[in-house]
């Protein structure tokens, strides 16, 4: 098993749920990139399920650098941290020449109500809640193949909560959950198939794609994770031959702040969408199922 969090129960009523991530900047907003690597870090706890309740800043600044850049991105991550209903207890910085952010978080459970990325059923659904490709988008930018204005949609991904699509799982009951971030689409639901002991069938075609990310990876845009995942990933992955290579990109781009992958009974699925959407989740969509796995079988996902 390789969740998205540590658990430890203290009563038999309650849990901790506790996790850290940080990373370096991916746009050059700095209030904006607080955003995003604090909404990426309270991922973690909403992939199981849990409420996020205390935080810590982790944060690494060159003293070369304008301090109110520093000061921007501690309150892009606050912002974050406020929406969340989280309690900022304080945090840690170190000098570096390379900026890196993120938040050490620790949130709650019943122990009844976790759920792991293990848990996914022959018979499921797949629910996916956040469109992809904020890799690719990320990648041209960085190298001037598109403009700021271009990110919109990808950085409005990245930065919105998973908050109320995990308030929406526990709602509805569902199976077994992981959030989407670097090893992309396919590599975090191998991840899911292997722990859960299950094969999963992936419709490439209905999955979300950020607008212009595949235009892009056809133009070249694709950051050197998307294919070390494709390499490490895909002995596993068994896809039909219509699915074009582009797509196969795409589903392996790794992710920041990605949305939730979700693993729900089938007669659940088209109640936990209602939830989702009534929640303000647009993008959550059906892009597979699940089913046994064959025995003596090394394919954990099947695309076409």
């Amino acid at each position: 098993m390789s969740d998205d969090a540590g658990v430890y129960r203290i009563s038999p009523d309650l849990a901790l749920v506790q996790t850290v991530d940080f990373f370096t900047p991916i746009v050059d907003d700095p209030f904006l990139y607080g955003q995003i690597a604090a909404a990426n870090s309270l991922s973690d706890i909403y992939a199981m399920g849990g409420k996020p309740l205390t935080a810590l800043s982790i944060a690494c600044f060159s003293c070369a650098l304008d301090p109110m850049v520093l000061a921007e991105i501690l309150k892009g991550g606050e912002d974050k941290i406020k929406e969340s209903g989280t309690l900022l207890l304080g945090g840690h910085t170190v000098t570096d020449d390379e900026i890196k952010y993120g938040l050490a978080v620790t949130g709650t459970i019943h122990p009844s109500m976790v759920v792991t990325n293990s848990g996914s059923r022959p018979g499921d659904a797949l629910i996916l809640t956040k469109a992809i490709g904020t890799g690719v988008m990320t990648t041209a930018l960085k190298f001037d193949m598109i403009a700021e204005k271009d990110m919109t949609e990808a950085t409005e991904s990245m930065a919105a909560l998973n908050k109320s699509a995990a308030e929406a799982m526990q709602k509805i009951g569902v199976n077994a959950c992981t959030d989407i971030t670097g090893f992309g689409l396919l590599g975090h639901a191998c991840e899911m198939a292997s722990g859960s002991n299950v094969r999963m069938d992936i419709d490439s075609g209905k999955v979300p794609y950020m607008k212009r990310v595949l235009e892009l990876i056809d133009e070249m845009a694709v950051p050197g994770g998307a294919f070390a995942n494709k390499r490490f990933f895909e002995k596993s992955v068994a896809f039909k031959h219509k699915v074009h290579e582009k797509y196969r990109i795409a589903m392996f781009d790794p992710q920041t702040s990605g949305g939730l992958l979700i693993s729900v009974p089938e007669h659940k699925a088209g109640q936990l969408l209602d939830e989702l959407h009534g929640n303000g989740v647009d993008k959550a969509v059906i892009i597979g199922s699940v089913r046994e796995k064959h025995q003596f079988s090394d394919v954990s996902i099947s695309v076409e």
